[in-house]
């Protein structure tokens, strides 16, 4: 059996559709949320759901992706204004995350075996293990979704169910009919 195309790509494909699905799913809850809510400092790392969304532009899209697809290590702040407007942050976001897939279906199995050379946020060089460091994209992701949930719930609105599994679910399902 031929593991390559099963793992590392299956997984890492796996998590770039659950990437473009859960970003999508949650930017589609923001819609009824007021500009001033969505605005509004809620206590998140980022201060308010606007920050973080626009940390992950600035951290998944502007920094690693570039790291990862162009060998390049932008000069970013991971608080960087990189997209003021609302509209234009959400279709940013849901543009690069649906970059990540044919990315990861272009390399080798055996590149998910190797390092990840790049220059840190203070000019350092950094070799870390590529697998790992691509997880953590994904797993940062999910990380700052989960507190934009949490602000959704405290401001009162509904949330969505951003699982994996629930993706997962979803799929099965639509592969039966």
């Amino acid at each position: 059996m031929n593991t390559d195309s099963i793992f590392p790509h299956g997984h890492f494909l796996t998590l770039a559709r659950y990437n473009v699905w859960a970003t999508a799913l949650l930017l589609d809850a923001l819609g009824p949320v007021s500009d001033e809510d969505y605005r509004r400092d809620l206590g998140l790392f980022f201060n308010s759901i606007h920050g973080t969304l626009n940390h992950l532009l600035v951290g998944e899209h502007l920094l690693w992706y570039r790291r990862f697809a162009e060998g390049i290590s932008p000069k970013l702040a991971l608080n960087e204004v990189a997209e003021d407007d609302r509209a234009q942050l959400a279709l940013r976001l849901r543009e690069g995350a649906a970059r990540w897939r044919p990315l990861i279906a272009s390399w080798p199995g055996e590149r998910f075996l190797g390092t990840l050379d790049y220059t840190t946020m203070r000019g350092q060089p950094a070799s870390l293990p590529f697998a790992a460091t691509l997880a953590h994209v994904f797993n940062h992701g999910t990380h700052h979704r989960g507190q934009i949930t949490a602000a959704l719930t405290r401001l009162g609105q509904p949330c969505p169910e951003l699982d994996l599994v629930y993706m997962l679910q979803q799929e099965a399902q639509a592969a039966a009919r």
